[in-house]
């Protein structure tokens, strides 16, 4: 079922030692995952995650790290490719089932990356990057967004998928189109469905609620969403039991596993429902937590674990859906100390979890301040199997400078070095386009109010007679309460004179400028 490959590069070591095979890769995406969500990291928090706790406790905790985006798409986008999707033609928001390709024809991919060193690579699970359906005669789908209803048919679901995961450096994919809260509510096996949507469907978008339903449209028979995290946890452990072998011997394995929970349909199955005595997204929470110790234990059990790099992040941070007031009421707060949520510019839209386990290389139970990105898995990777993102380097293959733009690798941190260099600053954005920069403690953000779903809300009437920019002293305010815009001018002009040399040269890490493809509106 596995395509396999056949060669193998080893990371080279200083004169006199021999190379050291690099390791596997597991990265686990959780979809609005919030930081506090995760027990090791929000001691206050309510929802008990053992097997999170555990990664944490066998590796490293990372207290700073980012998605690079507040919502899924450009997240993902800045996963696959180590560059801002900004900077390319996704400006704002999220794109739809049906969207099209978003990684532009021609761009290095991560998993293209590590194919091209010897790797085995499959993405299991929300692919919400887009891809090329057969669209009708005379129809059309939106290209940048959510499709309206009226669209919905507007595609030839029998005919095979373009330019999805396949053509993006995966061997093999078995998943989604978008959210599990946008149709087609459908396997993708590669690039065909495994069954015709001839059904019109919707699932509740909270289990116990009786208002809120996700988008109605094509669903295959049998489908239901709240078998989907059972079904890609199951197609997780059974493709690392199927590859243990290959993978003890010469051909390490990529495996990209987004997940689609604790998004919408919040849907815990009957053992999780009441787990938690929160509500049903704290449940979901612990299901997916469940899911994470499976593939964890896969691996044990394939002999694989001590070989094998796992990390555990989340896209962004925690969506409104969860319920916040009733999970305040039992004194849970999924931004754990941080102001706002999925969608907003504020910390608790885009500061996530970040958990890694690297047995023999990571220390057992350390953490790590170092500011990271998401995007930054891309050189990570690329360093630990001998690639370099720029520059010569002995003998190792070096990517193309127009690959990996806004990738900073952490090699150092999880090694528990220390080393000076790697990544200085970090773009923020919002689900409306609204921007931030964030250098040291100060954050500087090029809007009056969240840029997304938490007050003051874009054009809301808290918003208005707000100052245009927002500073803030991390170091000092972690809430983002105490707005200093006023009181240090010279700062805050410091801080966008950055962004705007940022987005101008194309890159923010070292190498030759080269002009962003599309124009940046800093103040959309």
């Amino acid at each position: 079922m596995y395509p396999m490959l056949v060669a193998l590069f080893f990371v080279p070591m200083a004169e006199g030692i021999p190379p050291v095979r690099p390791p596997n890769f597991v990265v686990i995406l959780c979809d609005d995952l919030g930081y506090g969500d995760v027990a090791c990291l929000n001691p206050k928090g309510k929802i008990p995650t053992p097997n999170m706790d555990k990664i944490g406790r066998e590796g490293m905790t990372f207290t700073d790290a980012h998605s690079g985006s507040a919502v899924c798409s450009p997240t993902r986008y800045g996963i696959l490719t180590g560059r801002y999707a900004w900077r390319g033609r996704l400006k704002k928001g999220v794109l739809g089932g049906l969207s099209p390709r978003l990684i532009e024809p021609g761009r290095l991919t991560i998993a293209q990356m590590l194919k091209n060193r010897g790797y085995q690579t499959a993405v299991l699970g929300k692919w919400h990057v887009g891809m090329d359906w057969e669209v009708l005669a005379g129809k059309t789908v939106t290209e940048l967004g959510i499709e309206p209803l009226a669209q919905n048919r507007n595609v030839d679901y029998t005919k095979p998928i373009r330019n999805g995961p396949n053509t993006l450096g995966f061997d093999y994919f078995f998943g989604i189109a978008g959210s599990l809260d946008m149709i087609p509510y459908a396997y993708i096996h590669n690039n065909r469905l495994t069954a015709s949507p001839t059904q019109e469907r919707d699932f509740a978008m909270m289990l116990g609620k009786a208002t809120g339903k996700t988008r109605k449209g094509p669903a295959a028979l049998g489908f239901e969403a709240s078998h989907v995290l059972g079904d890609l946890t199951e197609k997780a452990v059974d493709y690392i039991s199927s590859i243990n072998q290959q993978a003890k011997r010469d051909k390490p394995f990529f495996l990209y596993l987004p997940l689609t929970a604790p998004h919408t349909p919040i849907l815990p199955t009957a053992p999780w429902q009441g787990k938690s005595g929160l509500n049903a997204y704290a449940d979901f929470v612990m299901a997916t937590d469940d899911a994470i110790g499976k593939v964890a234990t896969a691996l044990e059990k394939a002999g694989l674990s001590q070989d094998t790099l796992l990390i555990v992040t989340s896209d962004n941070g925690c969506s409104p859906q969860a319920d916040f007031p009733a999970l305040l009421n039992r004194n849970h707060h999924s931004s754990h100390t941080f102001r706002g949520t999925k969608a907003d510019i504020f910390e608790g839209g885009h500061r996530v979890p970040f958990l890694a386990r690297w047995p023999g290389v990571t220390k057992p139970g350390s953490q790590s301040e170092r500011l990271v990105c998401l995007t930054d898995l891309m050189a990570t990777f690329a360093e630990l199997t001998g690639a370099e993102i720029t520059g010569d380097g002995e003998g190792r293959t070096k990517l193309p400078e127009s690959a990996a733009e806004d990738s900073f690798s952490f090699v150092d941190a999880l090694k528990g070095q220390g080393l000076p260099g790697g990544r200085e600053s970090i773009v923020h954005h919002s689900i409306n386009g609204s921007f931030a920069i964030r250098r040291g403690p100060w954050k500087l953000a090029l809007c009056a109010d969240s840029g997304g779903w938490s007050e003051p809300r874009p054009n809301s009437p808290k918003a208005k007679g707000l100052p245009l920019s927002q500073l803030y002293n991390l170091a000092e305010d972690i809430g983002e309460t105490n707005n200093r815009i006023t009181e240090l001018p010279a700062k805050a002009a410091e801080l966008e004179k950055e962004l705007t040399n940022l987005a101008a040269n194309g890159r923010s890490t070292p190498g030759p400028i080269q002009p962003n493809t599309t124009p940046v509106n800093l103040r959309p």
